[in-house]
């Protein structure tokens, strides 16, 4: 579940980043979702009962990221 929630976390973030038109930002955050879905699928299949987790983690990740990133200003264009 850790894994999934860390993973849509940063998935969020990459979005948040791609709004805010950040390039570089952006960037980064594409590799580290990348490497952490890896990390992911490769946890999952070893163990098909981890599929179980996927879902709670990917809200969980989801609900943290978002509600962190609603503290911080919008960038203004």
């Amino acid at each position: 579940m850790l894994a999934t929630a860390t993973t849509d976390a940063a998935y969020v973030f990459f979005n948040a980043a791609v709004v805010a038109r950040h390039r570089i930002r952006a960037a980064n955050w594409s590799g580290i979702w990348y490497l952490l879905s890896a990390f992911a699928v490769i946890s999952s299949t070893e163990q098909a009962v981890y599929v179980a987790f996927a879902a709670p983690g990917s809200w969980i990740g989801a609900f943290a990221s978002v509600t962190w990133l609603a503290r911080i200003p919008p960038v203004k264009a």
